[in-house]
């Protein structure tokens, strides 16, 4: 499961590929498209997250869906360009590309939960596991209207779904990409075990 750990690639390149990734990674974009948009800091609204979720606390739902977009695509093209240069390296810069949104060196460290850009990650790794996941995501959101819960739960199935429609590689990157994304979301699995989680539309709390 974790051959991927050992690429034919020559070190040089991919330390670069991974450090390339991490810095697409950890372009904030919800952070940018609120203030170019003139709603002032998203960090200073909701959660204090920079992702989709808590930009649509701002009322603008292009904004947030725009914000989606684009952090699925920066997971997602930065496996992509990865897999142009040699397949073994997507591996690496779809865990680098998450990595950077979740601790972005411009922000202190203090980024997204990677979700979106987990999604475009293995949609460009395998794009059965992306459907799925994605599919799950939307399910769950739709049936209960918390973000976390639906991350939660999508995040958890997705190595399964990479068992099931992809290889040992994406497999290892989908379990590594759910610890992650569990973790980053510690403060929300203590709100959902107490009840007392918002729901999208709730209005801000």
């Amino acid at each position: 499961m974790l051959e991927f750990l050992l690429p034919d690639a020559p070190v040089g390149t991919l330390a670069l590929t991974v450090a390339l990734s991490y810095l697409l990674g950890s372009i904030p974009f919800g952070l940018v498209l609120t203030r170019l948009a003139g709603l002032g800091d998203v960090r200073q609204i909701g959660s204090g997250n920079i992702g989709a979720t808590n930009v649509l606390r701002t009322g603008n739902r292009v904004l947030a869906a725009l914000t989606m977009v684009l952090d699925s695509g920066k997971g997602a093209a930065a496996a992509l360009v990865a897999h142009g240069v040699a397949p073994d390296l997507a591996p690496f810069a779809a865990l680098a590309a998450v990595l950077g949104h979740m601790f972005p060196v411009w922000l202190r460290f203090q980024g997204g939960k990677g979700v979106a850009a987990a999604a475009g990650v293995y949609l460009a790794l395998s794009w059965p596991v992306g459907l799925c996941t994605l599919g799950v995501w939307l399910a769950v959101l739709l049936a209960t209207r918390i973000s976390s819960l639906s991350a939660l739960v999508a995040a958890l199935l997705s190595p399964l779904f990479a068992w099931y429609f992809a290889g040992p590689d994406v497999t290892a990157v989908a379990a590594i990409l759910a610890v992650l994304v569990i973790l980053r979301h510690k403060d929300n699995i203590g709100r959902l075990r107490r009840g007392a989680e918002a729901k999208i539309g709730a209005g801000k709390k």
